[in-house]
């Protein structure tokens, strides 16, 4: 039975080893040439590429899809969604959702591939009903991950779910390449055998068996796999489209794909990744076989190495990599996929650094042991839940039937601001407010490539230190200036000279961006109120004052870029 292939190299492979910093002028020229292979599809939307297009390249990403679908003529284009995350990292309101999949397969996406990081399937089913009455093809997707309560059995019940609702096909989307070769034989057959659906397998190198798995995978009937060309594969990317078509060339698998045009495509992204050199994170590179005993995904442990480094506790990292077990039990054994990894990774880390398991909490923990991102797979640790929320409620419901319609809202926000040119400038703005408001008003550039620093000056040069370095964070990559000790830079973004610690000022916990502000000076704060939130790693963090007063002075405006220590507000007492 041949085997389709889908190219990842527009998405998911550059996300897992370029931060998903590839430029659409950098995809343009080599289309024409993707296009002629015979592609089973080409994956190129969805996933972090529409928050770091506005983010980081200053470029709209629908503009980028209608490029890509004008240009892909023969190859049908796929995106990864979140179901009812879509491309963010809360959900939506259901009419967000239906205008967001309307829009997105009118400006080229063909095939849908839409999972949940739960695996519960009330949060795909508003994306995979609208995509249906488009008439896409929806792949509807199992999130792959090891724990007590992930079963084959239950993978095979979630899939015959997915077939109910009409899905075209299902993924099994194996996001720290941890499905084994017997396992994944067992899996595809399985659903093979009890459904009628094509089965595609998408994982990912970081354990190092993942051609292997797509062998057993082959052997099992499976229908399409996922790879991606060789410059940008291996690591926590997928196995090399080469390698894999020449594995299957005069078996009963053969892909029926050329090699020799495949070769040519090497080629361009070979001098394509001399240009993106700056963005590769070695350790995403890497085989990492602590994969298999922590089950973190690669991008996880950048991540997690990242937030340690800015803390000044790299030598932690081995206690939260034990602590990442931990947490991911006492919260039901969710799988580590975008938004649940940045969740449990995050408060890992925290529980680590304050010495305290759960003295700091993110909204989105919070928001988790609610029940509001779903049915958590196993039951939650129940103390840890009291201590999180307390007596607060619980909900049984599908989490957007408690989350009032939100597109006028944003409409009329985004019309009393000038900002909307079109309906998709709508959908931008809910998805992702405050960079959407920043990116449409024309406020931000491309960030500058980063520079890729050879050994080049003397050991006692310090004139040729570098003092801005960039950090990448789960395949974000974040400004960092080294400044002498004892200073620290002043209001973020907002410029001015360094300045040493004010006294009593509170402090970013970690480096983010201000979301919010919640008071202004002059105002009567109380121990606990909460005075503002912190964007950071992607997840949202209540800053709280810390005793009763007035807030005296603010340091920071909302969309400003922190540190961590870096001063927020001085709040004085009420004595003072």
């Amino acid at each position: 039975m041949k085997v389709k292939i889908t190219e990842t190299a527009f998405r998911d492979a550059h996300q897992s080893l370029l931060a998903t910093r590839m430029r659409t002028r950098d995809m343009e020229p080599i289309i024409g040439e993707m296009d002629k292979i015979g592609y089973h599809a080409i994956e190129a939307w969805g996933g972090a590429t529409f928050d770091t297009c506005i983010r980081f390249l200053n470029e709209d990403p629908w503009e980028r899809l209608r490029l890509l679908k004008e240009n892909f003529t023969e190859t049908p284009l796929q995106m990864l969604l979140r179901g009812q995350n879509l491309l963010g990292y809360k959900h939506y309101a259901d009419d967000i959702v239906t205008h967001f999949v309307e829009k997105s397969y009118e400006n080229g996406i063909d095939i849908f591939r839409i999972f949940d990081a739960m695996n519960d399937i009330r949060n795909m089913q508003q994306s995979i009903k609208v995509a249906k009455a488009q008439g896409a093809h929806v792949q509807g997707t199992i999130s792959y991950t090891i724990s007590p309560v992930h079963t084959i059995d239950k993978f095979v019940e979630f899939a015959k779910e997915l077939e109910a609702l009409e899905c075209d096909s299902i993924a099994i989307k194996d996001m720290a390449g941890l499905i084994t070769p017997s396992v994944v034989f067992e899996l595809v057959s399985r659903l093979k055998e009890e459904t009628d659906l094509l089965v595609n397998l998408h994982s990912h190198c970081t354990s190092g068996m993942t051609p292997i798995s797509y062998y057993a995978a082959c052997q099992a009937g499976v229908d399409i796999l996922d790879t991606a060309i060789s410059p940008i594969a291996w690591g926590t990317s997928q196995p090399p489209t080469e390698s894999i078509v020449a594995a299957l060339q005069g078996t009963e698998y053969d892909t029926g794909l050329d090699l020799k045009a495949l070769n040519q495509i090497k080629k361009y992204f070979e001098g394509l990744r001399k240009d993106y050199e700056g963005y590769i994170d070695p350790i995403s590179e890497r085989i990492d076989t602590d994969v298999l005993m922590y089950q973190i995904p690669g991008g996880m442990l950048s991540n997690l190495i990242s937030q340690l480094k800015q803390q000044n506790a790299l030598d932690r990292y081995q206690d939260v990599l034990e602590e990442m077990p931990r947490v991911r039990k006492d919260m039901g054994y969710p799988p580590l996929v975008t938004p649940t990894s940045q969740i449990v990774g995050i408060q890992a880390v925290m529980n680590v650094i304050n010495g305290e398991r759960y003295k700091i909490v993110s909204n989105e923990v919070k928001e988790y042991m609610k029940g509001n991102y779903g049915r958590a797979p196993a039951p939650i640790n129940e103390e840890i839940a009291k201590k999180i929320i307390g007596d607060g409620e619980r909900i049984t419901c599908r989490p957007a039937d408690l989350i009032e319609p939100e597109y006028e809202k944003f409409k009329k926000e985004g019309e009393e601001l000038g900002i909307i040119k079109k309906e998709e400038d709508i959908l931008t703005l809910a998805m992702l407010p405050p960079v959407a408001k920043q990116f449409l008003k024309g406020e931000l550039e491309e960030e500058p490539f980063p520079e890729v620093h050879i050994g080049t000056s003397s050991d006692n040069d310090l004139s040729a230190i570098p003092t801005e370095y960039s950090v990448e964070v789960d395949g974000d990559i974040f400004d960092v200036k080294i400044l002498p000790t004892g200073f620290m830079k002043f209001g973020g973004n907002g410029g001015g000279e360094p300045v040493g610690p004010i006294p009593g000022a509170l402090t970013a916990s970690m480096q983010g961006m201000v979301l919010k502000i919640k008071v202004n000076t002059g105002d009567k704060v109380k121990e606990g109120d909460v005075v503002a939130v912190l964007e950071a790693m992607k997840m949202e963090n209540d800053i709280y004052a810390k005793e009763d007063g007035i807030v005296k002075e603010i340091f920071v405006e909302e969309g400003d870029t922190v540190n961590a220590g870096d001063n927020l507000m001085l709040i004085k007492s009420l004595d003072e």
